[in-house]
């Protein structure tokens, strides 16, 4: 058996450490420089960080999501930074690697958490529009109620009810969403019946006149009374006037008071508002009359008596 030349292994050994020494001497500078753009860069993220910070603060409401978009473009400016340093010292080939396997585990995340990526989009978008605020009345798909919080993946509503809804993001977004708070002023419509004995027009003006004296009423000029139908015992009137909103008194305090109130002006005027009546007309077109019924009614009872005296 022969045993391999020790002299020749070694030279090669030594020949290819001095090769790795000399290349290692030669990127000392490009390694240096590297160093210095990795340590820049992440200067200049965390700069460029604090500054975005304040803007997305300001921005949006949620602080989650300020936080998270000010976290997202300080990565991407260390990676950019890493690249180009790595590009810098000559490793090209890695820096594409590095590139394609980002965008395959992206994909692959996107997939795997479709559901949250959609609400995440959902929630940047929201913050960018702005539909509402927190604090602000909304309503959407069946929800009512003042808007809590905003995060990135759902929103959470307090009903009037008492109760906390946490909808995803994508829900508020893709569909029809009410914001009773945005304008600032809302319409209360309040229903109300006359006898068929009253008129509808000083029903009206006696309405108008008493509601507009009400401190909470703005847009007094808008103030209305329109007849809506006819009932079964009276002519149905609906009350239009604008309320600020939100705002104090409350929604629900202001209804109340200007129920009270039509039915003190209707009464103080004369004007009735009828419990349900029932009219049974025997005369109408078409039907018999009273009278003509209770005759034919008491003549077949007495012609029923004569027979039976006479059997």
């Amino acid at each position: 058996m022969d045993f391999p030349d020790i002299e020749k292994i070694y030279t090669l050994i030594d020949e290819k450490l001095q090769s790795w020494i000399e290349n290692g001497i030669k990127h000392v500078p490009n390694l240096i420089v590297a160093l210095f753009i990795a340590i820049a860069f992440g200067i200049v993220a965390k700069i460029v960080g604090n500054l975005l910070n304040k803007v997305f603060t300001k921005t949006f409401e949620s602080t989650q999501i300020a936080s998270l978009l000010t976290s997202i473009c300080k990565i991407l400016i260390l990676i950019a930074g890493i690249f180009l340093a790595l590009d810098f010292v000559g490793l090209k080939g890695t820096v594409t690697s590095l590139l394609a396997g980002a965008g395959i585990v992206g994909l692959a995340i996107g997939f795997a958490f479709q559901d949250l990526t959609e609400n995440f989009i959902a929630g940047i978008a929201m913050g960018i529009r702005k539909p509402f605020e927190i604090g602000d009345v909304i309503k959407a798909e069946g929800v009512f109620g003042t808007v809590e919080s905003i995060n990135l993946r759902n929103t959470h509503v307090e009903t009037f009810y008492g109760q906390r809804e946490i909808i995803p993001n994508k829900i508020l977004f893709r569909n029809i969403l009410t914001n009773y708070s945005v304008l600032g002023y809302r319409r209360i419509e309040v229903p109300v019946g006359i006898s068929y004995a009253d008129d509808p027009v000083e029903a009206r003006k006696v309405i108008v006149e008493a509601i507009n004296k009400k401190n909470y009423v703005i847009r007094k000029d808008e103030t209305a009374v329109y007849a809506q139908s006819f009932g079964d015992s009276s002519v149905n009137l609906l009350v239009w006037f604008w309320i600020s909103y939100p705002g104090d008194p409350g929604f629900m305090e202001v209804r109340h008071d200007a129920v009270v109130t039509v039915r003190q002006a209707l009464d103080d005027a004369g004007i009735l508002i009828p419990f349900p009546i029932r009219t049974l007309d025997f005369n109408a077109k078409g039907s018999d009359n009273l009278n003509d019924m209770l005759v034919d009614n008491g003549s077949t009872a007495g012609d029923k008596r004569a027979e039976g005296r006479s059997e």
